[in-house]
């Protein structure tokens, strides 16, 4: 079985399959980091707007399409991980 966060000690039988858990392990570290920046940015862009200067509202909301971008990207990784691995549900 693979790990989701770690290398796993026991790979599956699948040719390239360190490859594959770094890929997987790659995809969801940037699926978790993009949604820690995503929701903090949307926070500070509309809950704490009038505690925090223009431009960092305007920093936030380049921020949450950039990291937005990144989610997307992350989530591509790891189907293509699940995919290698043989798995036909994402």
């Amino acid at each position: 079985m693979y790990a989701q966060f770690s290398i796993a000690e026991q790979l599956p039988e699948v040719k390239d399959a360190l490859n594959y858990q770094k890929c997987l392990i790659l995809g969801n570290s940037m699926m978790l980091l993009s949604f820690i920046v995503i929701t903090l940015s949307i926070t500070v862009t509309f809950v704490f707007d009038n505690y925090v200067a223009m431009s960092v509202q305007i920093f936030a909301h380049i921020a949450t399409i950039v990291f937005a971008g990144a989610l997307k990207l992350g989530y591509v990784l790891r189907c293509v991980a699940l995919h290698g691995f043989g798995n036909k549900n994402f």
